[in-house]
């Protein structure tokens, strides 16, 4: 029975370029939509740019262009980007639109009708500089818990802390560098508190991947406790979005309107394609919806979420797909390492979107783990399974054919070793199947490079190049033209099982078996009769190439003119009150060998570590850089601590000290490293 789908992405911030970040979530889902469309699904895949919101009106008034132009310019970007690696949305769109403000302000009635909607005055932090309210994230001050500087007004990076931004301690704004005075204002709630025993049935209902519904477990609460609060919806003027119905001067968050930004684009889609919006997105829908998302937003879109949709009179989503995070060469990406990388920086210098696609497409299974893009295992991997294995079929066999034979394949024959290793992978091919519903791409690589290498085997068994001396060979039906005929048969068999991975070199060998257009799943069970004249399809990686990258993203840190304003020298990070050497030698630092190192269940941010700093007794630290390292990677490493500050009772155990790190907007945190020669042990003066 076909199988009616709509599918989203996340919406991309319209602050930014697409990185190589954006794409393991763009690739992943488009892989599976194709992989739906092979086996004749009717789906539907959409997505927006998301573009309201603080920053958006900030760069804006920085660049001196008003909002609107400065997101239709970002949003060209964003779909060229999509359009060449190979992202086939069925409508690309924007949260500024007329559909979503309607939607926008209908589900917000709705909510309000049921009850879900108060009004509370609060007090917030105010620029008196620019005029306007400032949202957590453009606060910056000292941690009040642990008392690091220069920490954001939601949480502390350094210790894990999280509190409200007026808890800060000398805080100042982070757009003006002024000091920020209290104010009261009136705000729109979304009681969100009264929702949890909805939230508890849905987020245990199949919804969620196991790791996704335990973390909501824990937001969530028992059932005799409620640990949700109610959600602030609004924002006051300044701000560019769109104002709350017979509210002047109130603006719905972004976070309201974003989401709603999947129903809007695909209400875009439905006029200009006469599909029934409420097929898809009415209450009691049989339509199967799917968002495929990131873990960090996995809070709004597994509580927010269901609950605007389930108390404003919508269907909820069927299931969320989250995935982990990318690191690079084991790291977060980092601009000054140059690993920071665009998509349109890849394109450049790589210049082959196919060749990333097949790499995420090995790393993801389905579930929420953080993926490793290693460069050097990158090329390694494209070059033997791509080129040395999967193309080197055709190249090895496909000019014989057209040579000797004037391209005509012959039928299958049942007593050749290869229509074993066919018929084999036809049968596996529900296995394969289910691994690209499930998402576990890599289980499906896996057995398609297994029937690779057996296809191999198989014509370095029959040397066709040894065959091919011997002129009895050049007749039709001859153990040459069987050779590579077989070959060349299981060939399109791989070709039509990577289609969703590779969909632009599956086109080029439809087109070479003269089976112009897409492939179906059902392509399997047919077979070709001719090939035409053979080109390679790809070449190796140059690894040049990708040292060339790298330096050119080193580059773009100062040379962009798009480089954030906070990676600039700025009153928005001063330096702290001048202290003197005797206050600078009550801290005693320490050079610290990291003896282990490992993750904290329950923390988002923080890394166990076990120091050796020269006393008999070894140190536990818990420290705020789980984004930046792999534990792995952090033993037997030295760095610096604060070797006298007073031990920390933590939820998750004692920490005694504190490694130094630095960070801001550019990037971090970054453990501090002395030079060689020194010693666990040996104070910094």
């Amino acid at each position: 029975m076909t199988r009616k789908i709509l599918v989203t992405s996340a919406l991309p911030y319209a602050n930014g370029s697409i990185h190589l970040g954006h794409l393991v979530e763009y690739i992943q889902t488009d892989i599976w939509v194709r992989f739906q469309k092979m086996q004749e699904n009717l789906i539907h895949y959409v997505c927006a740019d998301d573009t309201h919101g603080t920053p958006i009106m900030l760069r804006a008034e920085k660049e001196k262009v008003t909002p609107e132009a400065l997101i239709e310019k970002v949003h060209k970007e964003h779909l060229s980007d999509f359009v060449d690696f190979n992202i086939e949305f069925d409508n690309y769109y924007s949260t500024n639109s007329e559909e979503n403000r309607e939607l926008s302000e209908s589900i917000y009635n709705s909510l309000k009708s049921n009850g879900k909607i108060s009004i509370r005055t609060i007090e917030q932090f105010y620029d008196p500089v620019k005029s306007m309210f400032l949202p957590d994230r453009f606060i910056k001050g000292e941690c009040p818990k642990c008392h690091a500087k220069d920490q954001y007004g939601d949480s502390c990076e350094v210790c894990g802390a999280t509190y409200n931004p007026t808890e800060l301690i000398n805080p100042f704004s982070a757009v003006s560098g002024a000091t920020p005075i209290r104010k009261d204002t009136e705000h729109f709630f979304f009681k969100l508190s009264e929702c949890s025993e909805f939230l508890r049935f849905w987020t245990r209902s199949g919804t969620l991947q196991p790791e996704a519904a335990n973390k909501m477990s824990e937001w969530l609460g028992d059932a005799d406790e409620n640990k949700l609060s109610d959600w602030d919806i609004s924002r006051d003027a300044p701000y560019f979005g769109f104002q709350i119905p017979d509210a002047p001067g109130k603006f719905f968050y972004v976070w309201l309107d974003a989401p709603i930004g999947y129903m809007a684009s695909f209400k875009n889609l439905a006029k200009r394609h006469s599909l029934n919006f409420d097929e898809y997105w009415g209450k009691g829908s049989a339509t199967e919806l799917y968002h495929f998302i990131g873990k960090d937003i996995l809070y709004f879109h597994a509580l927010f979420w269901p609950a605007t949709l389930e108390f404003s009179g919508y269907r909820t989503p069927t299931k969320i797909f989250a995935h982990g995070f990318l690191t690079v060469n084991g790291e977060k990406m980092s601009k000054s390492r140059g690993t920071f990388i665009t998509a349109r920086s890849y394109l450049e210098h790589v210049k082959n979107p196919e060749y990333l696609r097949y790499y995420y497409a090995a790393k993801l299974n389905g579930s929420m783990e953080d993926i490793d893009l290693n460069l050097e295992d990158f090329v390694a991997r494209v070059n033997s399974d791509l080129v040395g294995k999967y193309i080197n079929i055709a190249s090895r066999t496909a000019g014989f054919l057209t040579k000797y034979f004037e391209g005509k394949i012959l039928g299958i024959d049942l007593n050749d070793q290869v229509y074993k290793a066919t018929r084999s992978s036809l049968t596996s091919s529900g296995d394969i199947a289910s691994c690209y519903e499930s998402r576990d791409y890599a289980k499906a690589l896996r057995e398609i490079m297994k029937v690779t290498d057996y296809v191999n085997e198989y014509v370095n068994d029959m040397a066709p190049w040894v065959l091919a001396k011997d002129p009895d060979q050049h007749h039709s039906g001859s153990k040459l033209h069987a050779v590579c005929s077989d070959a060349l048969k299981a060939f399109r068999i791989l070709t039509i099982y990577l289609s969703p991975v590779l969909p632009e070199i599956s086109r080029k060998v439809s087109v070479l078996f003269g089976e112009s257009g897409s492939y179906l799943w059902s392509s399997l069970m047919e077979s070709p009769n001719r090939i035409s004249n053979y080109s390679h399809l790809i070449t190796r990686i140059d690894p040049k190439l990708i040292e060339s990258m790298v330096e050119a993203n080193k580059e773009s840190l100062t040379n962009s003119p798009n480089t954030k304003i906070e990676n600039q020298p700025s009153v928005a990070n001063p330096i702290s009150e001048l202290i003197n050497i005797d206050d600078f030698m009550k801290v005693d630092l320490r050079v610290a060998k990291i003896l282990s190192a490992e993750h904290v269940e329950g923390a988002e941010k923080l890394l166990k570590l076990v120091l050796d700093i020269g006393e008999p007794n070894t140190r536990q630290v818990f420290a705020g850089i789980k984004s930046s390292y792999d534990p792995e990677s952090l033993v037997d490493r030295l760095t610096v601590m604060v070797a006298n500050l007073a031990p920390r009772k933590m939820k998750f155990g004692l920490s005694e000290g504190m490694v130094l790190a630095a960070s801001d907007e550019s990037g971090g945190p970054y453990i501090l490293s002395p030079d060689a020669g020194a010693l666990p042990g040996m104070r910094i003066k």
